[in-house]
């Protein structure tokens, strides 16, 4: 099974980009961020005639994110994290598909920082952390894939030096994703390339791609029952050269059949 995780950065200005390599690479599950849509204006025909089905959890102009299934049926668990009510910005969406548990989430830039965007940030890191180690708690197959706005470590940034006091770098938003990760979870692809320079973002601006100045920003963080079935890993990095597509390139992995 192929799974994969995509800021789209606009699933409507991106849809032939997207529907392209949805035909090109054909992963089972698609977790999708960054939609910029309201719920009524998700592309759900086009995704159905290109053999997806899709629970999706929209916002007008910003955020959102949706769950694609090929060919399988989409058991939505719930959308949006417990802790603090008043958050109305569409970032996490959970289902089962084919007995695993997939929550897809976008979570906050947090700049400029420090401020309340940082604070936020952090805030939602909690939340996130505090649920997933219910799921932990489960003993189910669980895959935590999307766009987490952060470089966990000096090797996923070009020129981290750079980036110290941005909110993607910063030691209390690394810290924040290092308390998940010791939680039980696995990087999954930090685990199949545990030395390798690995981006998953370049900026629009100053060549970043053609100088392959990025950043590896999303991520799959696996429970104990899928680490023990991961198999292979990477980054469609080419898609971030296609005409109009999105600043980030598709990111996938690959699952065994369960072992008995």
């Amino acid at each position: 099974m192929r799974i994969a995780t995509y800021n789209v950065n606009g699933v409507n200005g991106r849809l032939p980009v997207l529907l392209r390599w949805l035909e090109e690479t054909k992963p089972d599950i698609v977790c999708l961020q960054e939609l910029k849509a309201p719920q009524e204006k998700f592309p759900e025909q086009a995704l159905l005639e290109a053999g997806y089905n899709a629970i999706w959890h929209g916002q007008k102009s910003w955020n959102g994110v949706a769950i694609l299934a090929r060919g399988m049926e989409i058991k939505e668990l719930r959308r949006g994290l417990s802790g603090e009510d008043e958050d109305l910005q569409s970032r996490y969406i959970e289902a089962v598909i084919n007995g695993i548990v997939v929550g897809c989430l976008y979570l906050p830039n947090g700049n400029p920082a420090p401020g309340p965007k940082l604070d936020y940030k952090l805030r939602w890191f909690e939340r996130l952390t505090a649920h997933a180690a219910k799921l932990l708690e489960f003993g189910l197959p669980v895959v935590l894939t999307g766009d987490y706005n952060v470089m966990p470590t000096g090797l996923d940034v070009y020129k981290p030096e750079r980036w110290v006091d941005d909110a993607l770098f910063r030691p209390e938003v690394r810290q924040a994703f290092k308390t998940l990760v010791d939680q039980g979870w696995t990087d999954a692809i930090r685990k199949l390339y545990p030395e390798q320079v690995i981006y998953t973002f370049w900026d629009y601006f100053r060549n970043a791609y053609g100088r392959d100045a990025g950043l590896r920003i999303d991520h799959f963080l696996l429970s104990p029952q899928l680490d023990q079935r991961l198999t292979a890993g990477g980054v469609d990095r080419h898609v971030r050269g296609w005409e109009k597509t999105s600043d980030h390139g598709p990111v996938w992995i690959e699952l065994s059949d369960k072992q008995d």
